[in-house]
């Protein structure tokens, strides 16, 4: 026997369900993709801010990642065409990877400080575990319908896309992390 009075019907259409969602997936691409390409424009050109690409190598090689003229540009790149990636909604498993290793990498920067340090001026890791759970989610969700990759032949989305994608942000990171060991 179904008790049917204690089931919730849906108040919006399908229809309308999708395209409120694909709404809401643009709105968390372009702001979040955003604001990683900003990122990666201050490191690479000092926009916005930014200390600029002579100062964020310095700072890379600094914090043990030589030579810091790679490592910086290579971060400055990956967080701009993530980022840039990631507003647009192209290739949007592969943007979410590139920022998720990037943000890994951000992660363990910053692990001695703690998720939340009590001295405000030290920065803690939350900013870029945040970032990075953003990048895992849309690599699992995909863009959304108003994206480039929307209806292409190279859409990619769900549960096989979306743990490939962290995998190899996983990977990548690790990656790194070997050779900044190494080098």
């Amino acid at each position: 026997m179904t008790d049917t009075a204690t089931r919730i019907t849906p108040t919006g259409t399908t229809e309308d369900t999708t395209i409120a969602t694909g709404i809401g997936l643009l709105v968390l691409r372009i702001g979040f993709g955003g604001l990683m390409a900003a990122y990666g424009a201050q490191k690479l050109f000092g926009w916005f801010n930014g200390a600029g690409w002579r100062a964020t190598t310095d700072g890379f090689t600094a914090m043990g990642y030589n030579p810091g003229e790679l490592f910086g540009t290579l971060a400055g790149l990956a967080e701009l065409v993530g980022g840039l990636l990631l507003v647009f909604g192209l290739f949007t498993p592969l943007a979410a990877a590139i920022v998720l290793g990037t943000m890994i990498n951000a992660i363990h920067v910053l692990w001695s400080s703690g998720l939340f340090p009590e001295d405000p001026s030290v920065t803690g890791f939350s900013t870029p575990l945040l970032f990075a759970l953003v990048a895992a989610a849309l690599a699992f969700t995909g863009p959304g319908r108003f994206s480039l990759d929307a209806g292409r032949p190279w859409q990619r989305a769900g549960v096989v896309f979306g743990g490939g994608a962290v995998a190899l942000g996983v990977v990548a990171a690790v990656v790194t992390l070997i050779f900044k060991a190494v080098l």
